[in-house]
């Protein structure tokens, strides 16, 4: 097999994982909001990673995750930390620094002390303390909700990305993956500097080295990116020869899963190398993997072959109803 034919056989591969992600097909349930509660202003909510909220002179950044309840059953410990670590890592993805933690937990007694041991390692790790929640013992299926409050003064929001900005893709590649889950695991490998890793796009956003951030989710790379873009219905190429990965994981695998530390961020194409060695020179992996475009498709890239993965202006990720004061490309300001 050539070169040109590896390529395309990779490019089949990550396609085929996107089509059949099935987190992906479950973000499109969050339509169900609009349809209940109206359209979204994204910035304050539902539809960024978390929502801003003007407090006094900042912004407090409040967000929310429910873990997979397979998940929670069949490692809650693991899902007590993984539910820490999508909280800071959704403040992260806002420009916020994380300040606290609470928890929902339905359990029964044992897997509720699992759960528990999970999120007091993961609120230690990332030294953001739990300072309240809700506990109920029961012998039904197990559940577990965390939330965040954060604050920030220089908001990344993906009603920043505009065509014409660069694309970064800054991870953890030191690691392993989940034995059931699409989930990279890099606790013992990065250990506490992940309490600082998440911090970093604090930093990013207060400098105004980027625009905007996701954390790359249980939707995986392409999924996270098309959430990224959704707002505006923009579109971008990736470009998979340069992605960072780690060793020993196939490329379809790595763009479909939730990896401990993940993140890609929008760069004006003037800041691109000084977002990429904000990370590399903390021993993270991160590149610039493409650019963002007008055309509403995303494209993914290897040995000079191409594939369209997802085509924003005929399909939707959350189904999201853009308020009217959101319902252009315009975007909005840093506050």
């Amino acid at each position: 097999m050539g070169p040109k034919d590896t390529a395309r056989a990779q490019l089949d591969d990550v396609a085929a994982a996107v089509a059949g992600n099935s987190a992906i097909a479950a973000k499109r349930e969050i339509g169900v909001v609009s349809e209940a509660l109206g359209s979204s202003g994204f910035v304050e909510g539902p539809g960024d990673d978390g929502a801003a909220i003007a407090i006094g002179h900042t912004l407090g950044i409040v967000c929310g995750e429910a873990m997979w309840p397979p998940f929670v059953a069949a490692d809650p410990r693991g899902a007590g930390i993984a539910a820490i670590l999508a909280n800071v890592n959704d403040v992260a993805a806002m420009g916020g620094l994380p300040l606290a933690i609470v928890d929902t937990i339905a359990a029964d007694e044992a897997t509720a002390r699992e759960i528990l041991s999970g999120l007091a390692y993961a609120s230690s790790l990332y030294r953001v303390p739990i300072v309240g929640g809700h506990l109920t013992l029961t012998d039904g299926p197990p559940s577990l909700s965390a939330f965040a409050l954060g604050h920030t003064d220089n908001l990344l929001s993906t009603t920043n990305v505009m065509a014409g900005q660069d694309l970064v893709v800054a991870a953890c590649i030191e690691g392993s993956m989940h034995p059931k889950f699409p989930f990279f695991a890099s606790f013992t490998e990065r250990g506490d500097s992940l309490g600082d890793d998440v911090r970093l796009l604090a930093q990013i956003a207060k400098d105004g080295i980027a625009v905007a951030a996701k954390d790359i989710s249980m939707a995986g790379l392409i999924g996270s990116l098309a959430m990224l873009l959704e707002w505006g219905s923009f579109g971008a190429e990736l470009n998979l020869d340069v992605l960072p990965r780690p060793e020993g994981v196939s490329l379809a695998d790595w763009c479909n899963c939730f990896p401990c530390f993940g993140f890609i961020l929008c760069c004006e194409p003037s800041r691109t190398n000084e977002c990429v060695e904000v990370f590399t020179r903390t021993g993270l992996a991160a590149a610039k993997v493409g650019s963002i475009n007008g055309s509403g498709s995303i494209e993914i890239l290897a040995g000079g072959e191409r594939r369209e993965v997802m085509n924003l202006l005929e399909e939707t990720v959350t189904g999201l109803v853009r308020s009217p004061s959101n319902s252009s490309a315009v975007p909005v300001k840093n506050t």
